[in-house]
């Protein structure tokens, strides 16, 4: 009976703490925004190998059924083990493993407990067990007060449900397998980073056949141990990752808001020059216009209106002198120049002498001579298509001027 008073008591002075758990978390102020309000997330989404945890400890159980009171009750070891993952501050999930053995006191003779204890007058019954379980945790603490990183004290109540095995022991030959649920509180107290003191008082519901009993059996146990966290162990509330980006898109929209006025200065004086260009195009159309409206000059334009053009002789000669052949290199680059290959331009080489010395025959000769000397010099120097040029020799009788009659006279 001093026995199941210290577990009860134990019990009860957990669930006191319990009841005060509430308000230390309250007290915490890590979890609450500039207004003092409890921020309770949103979370960031965690990668599969974050939060996750394992934890071992050691305890004692109780083992009661229909048909047993208090004084058939016996403290009894008990041994956790679990491994699981939060999936957000306040969901997670674990399995594990609990067992050793459990016992109680009976007043008749069973086939786990066929010897009476003097003491007692009663028969001690012991048996083995193991409890494979999966849980359902939920972390109140931070559901209620909000997910804070160094909280001291996590409250997690949780359901638990899986497959419970009895045997006996000390060769007795006996074993049963159940379906097993229930529930249960789970302390976690942090000490450090990554490992936390775990409390955990669970209540287990199985037939009673797991002692070769009838009815609904009930099996209480505290366990205290630790339990370690494994990965990336906090958890990364959504609003500071969106400040995060907001802060980069802010500097983005900003750069954006200058790009923006650039390109809205660039556009205006691509505006600008567009409607100068366009003001120069329009009078660059009116003046081609007119151009087009006025009739070329061509070249036979040009030697039509042109005056012929006459180099001098000495008397007596067939060939210029240094003066006249200045005087024929500026006929060569001044006009003759100008004749083109499409252009149908007729030179006549009029070669002339005077009457008023020597005799005619010699005359017709220079002036024969002095033309087809200008002839050569038009074609070989200048370039002159002979096919253009038409030959007139002539004799001038009665000049007034003899010396302006030793000419050749190049007429377009």
């Amino acid at each position: 009976m001093k026995r199941l008073n210290l577990f009860l008591g134990a019990a009860a002075l957990i669930a006191v703490s319990l009841t005060a758990s509430p308000a230390a978390m309250a007290q915490e102020n890590g979890n609450r925004d500039e207004n003092g309000k409890i921020v309770r997330g949103p979370y960031e989404t965690n990668r599969f190998g974050d939060n996750w945890f394992i934890g071992v400890a050691g305890g004692v159980n109780l083992f009661w059924n229909e048909g047993l009171d208090a004084d058939n009750l016996k403290i009894a070891p008990s041994i956790d083990a679990n491994f699981g993952k939060w999936f957000t501050p306040s969901v997670g999930m674990r399995v594990g493993y609990q067992g050793l053995n459990s016992q109680v006191w009976s007043e008749t003779a069973t086939k786990l407990g066929p010897v009476l204890d003097k003491d007692k007058n009663m028969y001690h019954e012991k048996f083995g067990y193991m409890y494979v379980h999966g849980d359902f945790l939920w972390n109140i603490s931070n559901a209620l007060s909000g997910y804070k990183e160094t909280r001291f004290w996590n409250f997690v109540p949780y359901l638990h449900a899986g497959f419970f095995r009895s045997y006996g022991l000390d060769n007795v030959d006996f074993a049963d397998n159940e379906f097993a649920m229930g529930a249960g509180l789970l302390h976690n107290l942090r000490l450090v980073d990554r490992l936390d003191l775990i409390i955990d008082m669970r209540a287990t519901v199985v037939n009673g056949r797991v002692r070769a009993s009838d009815g609904v059996a009930v099996l209480p146990s505290v366990t205290m141990g630790l339990a370690v966290d494994l990965g990336w162990p906090n958890f990364v509330r959504t609003s500071t990752v969106l400040d995060e980006y907001a802060s980069v898109a802010a500097d983005q929209i900003a750069a954006l808001e200058v790009a923006a006025v650039a390109l809205e200065a660039a556009n205006l004086a691509l505006e600008q020059e567009n409607a100068s260009l366009a003001a120069a195009n329009g009078r660059l159309t009116k003046e081609n216009k007119q151009l087009k409206s006025v009739t070329p000059y061509s070249a036979a334009d040009f030697f039509s209106e042109m005056e012929p053009a006459t180099v001098y002789f000495n008397i007596g000669q067939t060939v210029l002198d240094d003066k006249e052949m200045a005087h024929m290199e500026y006929i060569a680059q001044n006009i003759l120049s100008k004749v083109d290959q499409e252009t149908k331009i007729y030179i006549t080489i009029s070669g002339k002498a005077d009457s008023s010395t020597g005799s005619m025959k010699r005359n017709e000769y220079l002036s024969k001579a002095r033309g087809e000397y200008i002839c050569k010099l038009l074609v070989e120097k200048y370039g002159i298509d002979k096919d253009r040029l038409v030959l007139q020799p002539e004799v001038i009788t009665s000049p007034d001027q003899p010396a302006l009659s030793r000419a050749v006279t190049i007429i377009f």
